[in-house]
């Protein structure tokens, strides 16, 4: 049962604190986390997607992320109607986008997003086009959700990237980044978890490499350093950066991308010294420990290691995981957010990714502030498209 109007609006008071980072300033720390929704035509983003990104910013979110956006390399994504942030249709629908969010009074950063080993070529536009791998291969599989048909399909080698290849890539995302700060984005954040390209560099089952792009821990960091560092570069000192990491995999949701927090901070180091200012460390639960002996998440971990700004994310609003739902099934929505809170007063984070909650609902933040009801969580719920 929900608490009191009053109640749940005072518990919430501490994530509606301001913050500025770098020359962004954030009303309050309700982040929404980038989530793929495939609804980009020709990798277009049109007025329905401007109006989807508005509804939540006209429901408080105080910095919108946006889905996983393709930079400007054939292989970067797969499905045709996942966005780009190049070509002269895409650039303008995102303007489309950035102006609808800003006139509503909220911030946005679109995620630029290189699948790496994780890109099906057959359901691609470019089946042609091999995937981009450091060492060739999609890495060790474990607990997947992947159908068996395309799992073999992903599962083929392809040769490692060359260092040409590899600089035309780190360019790739450069161009993009420019293209995103030129239309008027807030910042920019770059998609380095989950099995794809940044983190296939990161992680050991994906980076076999003996030179400079692999070796220990601080070695295999060096390609998300040198795509910070060029981001950094071409937008200039006023953006804010932010780098999203996992331990979890596509290809293994239990595999780790570090198995202590020394290993963590050799990693992420790197990539703080080369410019980014917020690390979203996802998880499928943002209240699970990640190393033995400390209560830490994910973010909590990043922001302790670098001192930069940590942002959590995992299952917020919400009692259970994406793939515990069933379509009858309800959710205690606000049932975690005295846990949220109080991790949040202890200053283990910063900012609070928001997912599945604003998908349901767009104005779930607002309601929060209100302290009205939310809805139920409906896992088919069409408000996700709209």
């Amino acid at each position: 049962m929900l608490n009191s109007n009053k109640a749940l609006s005072q518990r919430i008071h501490p994530l509606l604190a301001p913050l500025a980072i770098r020359g962004l300033a954030i009303a309050n720390r309700f982040v929404m986390a980038p989530m793929t929704r495939e609804m980009s035509r020709g990798r277009v983003p049109g007025q329905d997607v401007a109006a989807y990104y508005r509804r939540r910013a006209e429901g408080q979110v105080g910095l919108i992320i946006t889905e996983g956006v393709g930079v400007d390399d054939p292989a970067a994504v797969d499905v045709p109607n996942v966005p780009a942030m190049y070509g002269a249709a895409a650039l303008a629908g995102w303007k489309q986008v950035v102006d609808e969010v800003h006139a509503a009074g909220g911030k946005i950063m679109p995620q630029l997003w290189h699948q790496g080993a994780m890109r099906d070529a057959a359901i691609s536009p470019e089946p042609h086009v091999a995937p981009r791998r450091p060492s060739g291969v999609i890495g060790p599989i474990g607990k997947v959700s992947l159908e068996a048909e395309k799992l073999a399909r992903l599962e083929i080698k392809s040769a490692p990237l060359t260092d040409s290849e590899i600089s035309d890539i780190i360019d790739a995302y450069a161009r993009s980044a420019a293209n995103a700060a030129q239309i008027g984005f807030d910042g920019i954040a770059i998609h380095g978890a989950h099995g794809y390209l940044p983190d296939n560099f990161l992680w050991s089952g994906t980076n076999l490499r003996t030179d400079r792009w692999g070796g220990d821990p601080k070695a295999r960091a060096e390609f998300p350093a040198e795509l910070v560092r060029a981001i950094r570069r071409v937008i200039g000192d006023e953006l804010p950066i932010l780098f999203r990491f996992s331990q979890f995999k596509m290809q293994d949701y239990n595999a780790r991308l570090a198995d202590t927090p020394q290993e963590l901070e050799q990693i992420l180091t790197p990539i703080a010294d080369a410019g980014v200012d917020i690390f979203d460390g996802s998880q499928r639960y943002f209240d699970t420990p990640i190393f033995e002996g400390s209560p830490l998440n994910l973010g909590g971990w990043a922001k302790k290691l670098t001192g930069k700004l940590g942002m959590c994310v995992g299952g917020v609003g919400l009692d259970r995981g994406k793939r515990d739902h069933h379509i009858d099934s309800g959710s205690a929505a606000s049932d975690n957010l005295d846990r949220l809170v109080a991790r949040f007063e202890q200053g283990e984070f910063d900012l609070v990714g928001v997912g599945r909650s604003l998908l349901n609902d767009p104005d779930w933040v607002g309601k929060a502030i209100r302290g009205e009801p939310f809805l139920p969580f409906d896992n088919n719920n069409l408000s996700r498209l709209t």
